[in-house]
């Protein structure tokens, strides 16, 4: 398994745990080495947050996955910010508590790959 599949797959299995404070905010070097782990995941454009957007045949199915998503969020505790259109979901993680980016993005983000994918 490549590198960037096998950290997909580290972060995919881990739980998000509650974080507070700039000192748990990712740094730079971490957020790039975790998001080269996200295939076609990328920071806005200030920063602050990872997105992607995923595409579906129809909007049944783009509400379906956006449902399956929040389940997963609530489990997780870590909500992510979504837009729903027909065929399309637009997927935002940021950590507020924090001010920006954490290891929780990274893992939420991960889940949702794995969502996606099955």
């Amino acid at each position: 398994m490549s590198t960037a599949k096998t950290l997909l797959a580290e972060l995919a299995a881990e739980k998000c745990v509650p974080l507070k404070g700039r000192e748990n905010a990712a740094t730079p070097e971490q957020a790039q080495a975790w998001l080269a782990a996200l295939p076609e995941w990328h920071l806005g454009p200030d920063g602050a947050d990872i997105r992607k957007e995923f595409r579906f045949p129809d909007f049944v199915r783009a509400l379906a996955f956006v449902n399956a998503l929040g389940y997963v969020a609530e489990r997780e505790n870590h909500h992510p910010d979504l837009e729903l259109g027909w065929g399309r979901v637009l997927v935002r993680f940021s950590t507020h508590d924090v001010g920006g980016l954490s290891r929780n993005d990274f893992v939420c983000a991960a889940k949702t790959e794995t969502l996606h994918s099955s």
